[in-house]
C-alpha cells in the first residue's frame, strides 16, 4: 500500500514539474512545427493562399537551379562561418580555461558584451567602418594597400565577416565549457610519460572536448545556415541565403508552401547535425547545448 502511495507521489511530481514544460513545447513547438511540414505539401493558389491539396510542386521547386544555388550558398556560408569561428574560438576558449576562475568570468563577459548592443547599431557600425570613405578604406589607401576605395559594402565578404563575428560567441562557450572540464590529471600524466604538448593536446585534449566543439558546430552552423538579418543588413539585398527566401516567400511573395518546405529543408538538417551528436558523444556532455 506505501508503495502504491510512494509511486503515485512520484507521479504526480514528476507530472507537476514536466507538466508546464511538455505542454509549451507541444503547444508553441511541436504542433507549429507540424502545421509547417503540413503545409509544405499543400499548394500556392493564384492569389497567395495556401490550397490545401496534396502537391509535391514545393519540393521540387526547390531542385530549381535558383533555388538550388541559393541552398549550396547558404550551406557553403554556413560551412566556411563555423569553420573560422572554430579555429579563433578553439585557441580562445583554451585561453580562458587556462585562467584561474575570476579572470575567466571577466574574459567571457568581454564576449558577452556585444550582444548588450542592438543588433542593428552593430550592423550599421560595420557599414560606417568599410563605406568607400570610411576608416578601412582611407588606411588602407594611408598604408599603400590600394590606390583608390574599393566596394567592401554590400559584399558576401562584408556578410561573411558579420556571420562570423556574430555567431563567435555561440562557438566560443560550449568550448570553453568542455575544455573547463578537462582534468588537469590527464594533462600531468602525459607529461609525465614524455608526451610533448602536440602529442598531449591531438590525443587527449582535442577528443575529450570533441563534444564541446560539435556542440558549436551546431549553435554556429544552423543559425548561420537560417539568419537573414545580417544578409539583409550587410548584404543589401544583394546576398540572398536560405533565410532570405524563407522570409520573402512567407512575406511579400506569399508562397506558404515553398517558404515551409525550405523550413522543413533546414529542420531536417538540424535534426541530422543533432541525431549525429547524439550517435558519437555522450548524453551527459548534450549539457553544453
Amino acid at each position: 500500500m506505501n508503495y502504491k502511495n510512494n509511486l503515485k507521489k512520484k507521479s504526480l511530481s514528476t507530472l507537476v514539474m514536466t507538466g508546464p514544460v511538455s505542454l509549451w513545447m507541444i503547444l508553441f513547438v511541436t504542433v507549429p512545427m507540424l502545421y509547417i511540414i503540413y503545409i509544405s505539401f499543400m499548394a500556392r493558389g493564384v492569389f497567395g493562399d495556401v490550397v490545401y491539396t496534396f502537391s509535391w510542386d514545393s519540393y521540387k521547386t526547390l531542385l530549381d537551379s535558383t533555388y538550388f544555388k541559393v541552398i549550396v550558398k547558404s550551406l557553403k556560408a554556413a560551412s566556411i562561418t563555423t569553420v573560422i569561428c572554430l579555429l579563433v574560438g578553439y585557441p580562445f576558449a583554451y585561453y580562458i580555461a587556462r585562467k584561474p576562475r575570476e579572470v575567466a568570468s571577466k574574459l567571457i563577459m568581454l564576449i558577452m558584451i556585444p550582444f548588450w548592443t542592438n543588433s542593428l547599431m552593430r550592423f550599421n557600425s560595420w557599414l560606417l567602418l568599410f563605406q568607400t570613405k570610411g576608416p578601412v578604406n582611407e588606411f588602407l589607401q594611408y598604408a599603400g594597400f590600394i590606390d583608390a576605395p574599393k566596394s567592401f559594402v554590400y559584399t558576401d565578404g562584408l556578410v561573411m565577416l558579420g556571420l562570423v563575428t556574430n555567431m563567435l560567441p555561440f562557438a566560443v562557450l560550449p568550448m570553453y565549457s568542455s575544455i573547463e572540464k578537462l582534468s588537469k590529471s590527464l594533462l600531468e600524466a602525459s607529461e609525465d610519460l614524455g608526451a610533448s604538448k602536440r602529442t598531449t593536446f591531438f590525443n587527449i585534449t582535442l577528443p575529450l572536448t570533441f563534444p564541446g566543439i560539435f556542440s558549436s558546430i551546431i549553435l554556429v552552423f544552423i543559425p548561420s545556415l537560417g539568419i537573414y538579418t545580417i544578409t539583409d543588413m550587410l548584404g543589401g539585398g544583394k546576398v540572398l541565403f536560405i533565410g532570405n527566401i524563407i522570409k520573402n516567400q512567407f512575406g511579400a511573395i506569399r508562397n506558404w508552401p515553398l517558404g515551409a518546405a525550405l523550413s522543413v529543408l533546414l529542420i531536417v538538417i538540424t535534426g541530422l547535425l543533432i541525431f549525429i551528436y547524439t550517435r558519437f558523444a555522450n548524453i551527459e556532455d548534450m549539457e553544453v547545448l
